[in-house]
Order: structure tokens, then sequence, then C-alpha cells
């Protein structure tokens, strides 16, 4: 089949790639030209595990191109994918400004006589779907035939590639029969359960989806800290708890937060649209409190050890929002490096892919970049695991103590074996554990 991607971003990049890869002829478009050029020269702007050879091999066997022209996207595509960003805003609501732009361009591009199934991809609030049918019937020609379907990405960064090619459900929000059966073709290669529904149903199970993960994560923390409070071990808690198969053990692991372009953004817009409709999901207004105290209790835990931070230097493992992505984008790590910046301390950091990104936010000065994990150890007071990327859980530990002036580990991640980092001789504190 023919189809346009709308915005080249993480879900627009990948979601083009993976359709190109079972069959389908893709055309990825963007108004970012200079982007638009650097996929045209071969590069790759983002890191995301398996795309760069999803996105070359595609392109050679000719089923996946790039455009910056929306017309070209338009008359290319019978299904044209809406995947551009939606910001948050100050009250917690979304931007849909984008959304509102290209729903625009694709109207103004339509032609009569032509019939094309227009997706929102993008996380959007419910009722989105609505307005963008709106736009488009406003500013389309007479005699344009198109229908608007909500269908969400559940694409993990860092897996984006696997969790897209092999999904655990497709849902496809529609009131028309004819866009479902053609959003059904698409996917048939995937082999996945589809889930039809109308288009407010789809909007909302996205942002359900996440606040309940989200939920999971804080939940879990505001265990921990009953656990360091009671001498007890979180990880054994959670394995007790997840061995419940009502319950599961994913998302149940304690440590600095959630961060990310998803989770803060989709829970500040959830409690943002439950409040416009009448009924506030005070519940995720905690688990929101939960969270952003996550990094509280932890800066406490390392001011307690190592009182004034004032000039000592201190080594930061991981700088991305979670592991096998460049994303720094409300990374909780980039937040208590900024922290610990503004206590004076000096820090030495490193990341196995978001050191250029980092830099960018976190600047020069008292800040030294690592491309060497082991350069981080280099006579600091502590070393903080803040990103759990799992080349740091095999560094060679035993010899590193030596490099430090004092051997103290926070785990913000609990991914490290304590019982094996204290017989080293280190102080290992973690989150939740003994």
């Amino acid at each position: 089949m023919k189809i346009t991607l709308i915005g080249t971003g993480y879900v627009g990049l990948v979601t083009g790639a993976c359709f190109a890869e079972v069959g389908h002829h893709v055309l990825c478009v963007d108004n970012d030209r200079e982007k638009i050029s650097t996929l045209k020269s071969g590069r790759i702007p983002i890191y995301e595990p398996g795309l760069e050879d999803l996105v070359k091999n595609n392109v050679a066997a000719g089923r996946l191109a790039f455009s910056d022209s929306t017309q070209h996207g338009v008359e290319h595509g019978d299904v044209i994918f809406i995947a551009v960003p939606t910001p948050p805003q100050a009250d917690g609501s979304v931007d849909l400004t984008y959304i509102e732009a290209v729903a625009r361009e694709i109207a103004q591009c339509l032609r009569p006589g032509q019939y094309r199934v227009i997706v929102d991809k993008s996380t959007v609030p419910v009722k989105t779907g609505e307005k963008v049918a709106e736009t488009i019937k406003r500013y389309c020609s007479k005699g344009c035939e198109f229908d608007v379907v909500s269908n969400p990405e559940f694409l993990r960064e860092g897996c984006a590639v696997a969790d897209l090619m092999q999904p655990d459900r497709i849902v496809i929000g529609s009131r028309s029969q004819r866009a479902t059966d053609i959003m059904k073709a698409i996917y048939e290669p995937f082999h996945a359960p589809i889930y039809t529904t109308d288009i407010n149903s789809a909007e909302l199970i996205k942002h359900a989806a996440n606040s309940f993960l989200a939920l999971k994560i804080s939940y879990i923390n505001a265990i921990a800290a009953i656990c360091e409070a009671a001498g007890a071990n979180v990880d054994e808690v959670a394995d007790g708890m997840g061995a419940d198969k009502r319950i599961g053990r994913a998302f149940l692991n304690a440590g600095l937060g959630y961060g990310g372009s998803c989770f803060p953004k989709d829970i500040k817009a959830f409690i943002h649209i439950s409040e416009e409709l009448g009924v506030p999901f005070n519940l995720l207004k905690e688990v929101e409190k939960i969270n952003s105290g996550q990094l509280d209790r932890f800066l406490q835990k390392i001011k307690n050890k190592l009182w004034v931070l004032k000039n000592k230097t201190l080594g930061v493992l991981g700088l991305a929002f979670k592991c096998d992505t460049d994303d720094v984008r409300c990374s909780v790590s980039i937040e208590l490096c900024q922290r610990l910046l503004n206590e004076g301390a000096l820090l030495r950091v490193t990341d196995p892919r978001a050191l250029a990104k980092a830099r960018a936010v976190l600047g020069e000065v008292n800040v030294t970049y690592c491309e060497n994990p082991a350069d981080v150890f280099e006579k600091v007071e502590a070393v903080i695991l803040a990103t759990e990327w799992k080349q740091f859980r095999n560094l060679p530990w035993r010899d590193l103590k030596d490099k430090m002036i004092a051997p103290i580990v926070f785990d913000g991640r609990n991914l490290l074996d304590y019982k094996s980092l204290r017989d080293m001789g280190y102080d290992y504190i973690g989150v939740g554990r003994p």
C-alpha cells in the first residue's frame, strides 16, 4: 500500500521504516528541510536500536523515501499518518498547533475524486479526531472524500522497532468501515490482535494506558520509601507482588521515577482533560506528586552522606531518560545534574549515546564529559548511577574503586548488585534497599 507519514521524529520515522519493512511503499514528510536532507544522505538524526539498518535497507529497496512537501505526501499516500509533536503547555494541556496546521495543509492538498484516510498517530487529547475532521472539511475543496482515524502508538524508546514489528495490540478508532478495512490491511503483516473502537475511545486508550504504567512506577516508589523506613527490600516486595498474574512484574522497578517525552506530558494532559470534562482525576495528581518527590528524596540521600556539595566532584553514570536511547527530554538524570550544579557541585558525566544532547542542555561550566565511563571515577567523592544502561552493571567496579576519593555509590536505578559492591568495600545507597 502507499502510505505517507507526516513528521519524522521518533514515532514517524520508526513507523515509516517498519511499514516499509513489511512491504508498503512509504514516504516520510517533514517541513524541517535540514532533517530531510540528513535522512536523504543516509544519516539518522536519532538513536534507536535497529532503526539505522531498517532505514538504509528500505531506502535501498525503493520502499522508503523522504520529502519536505506535504503536497507530495498527499499525492503519494492513500493513507496519511499525522505524527507531529504535541508539546505540553504550562497548564498541562497539549499544544495542538502542529496537528491543526498539518490538517489544514492536507485539506488544501486534497483533490476531488481522491479518497484518503487521515490517521492521528500522535498522542492527542480525546475529541481531537473530531477537530481534525472538522478542519479538513472546512479547508478542502468540494467533492473531496476522506475519513479520519485514530491509531495511537505504543512505542517505547529504546525498543521502538521491536514494539512496532511485534506489537501487543493495534487500536483502530474509526466511524467508517471503509477506513477500518484499509487500516486492517496495513497492519495485516504484523500478525497482532486488532481492537476496533470509536475515535474517542481510541484516543483515551493511549492516555489511560500510559497513566496506569506511570501509576505502577509511582506505587512501587512509594513502597520503596516504606521499605527504607521498615528495613525491608523493595526488590523482594516487587518480586512477590509481580508473581501475581493480576499485577505483573513490569514497571515495578523502584528508582528515580519516570521521565522522558511521554509519561510526564501524558499524565499532565490526562489530568487537564479530565478536569475539562468535569471529572477530576485526582489519583493522577498523587502519581505526579510521588514521582517528583523521588528526586527530592534521592538528592537528600546524597546530601546526608556527603554533607556539603559545593566544590565536591561527583560522577554521574547515564544522562538519557532511559537506556537504549539518546533522548534527554525530561530526563530525571539531567534534572539531577542541574540540581547538583545549583548546589555548587562539579560533575564528571557519561552516557553511551546521549553525551552530545546532554552537553547542549547542561553546558560546559563545571561539567566534564567523559566518553569512557571509567574516567567518571577519577578523583570523585561519589558516583551516581542515574540511567539503567546495562554497560554500567558490567564495569570493572573493583578496579575503579581506587580511582575515587571515597568509594560511595548512589544507585538511582537499583541496577547494581549491592551485595557484591559492599563486599568490594563500596558504601552503597540504593532506593528501597536495605
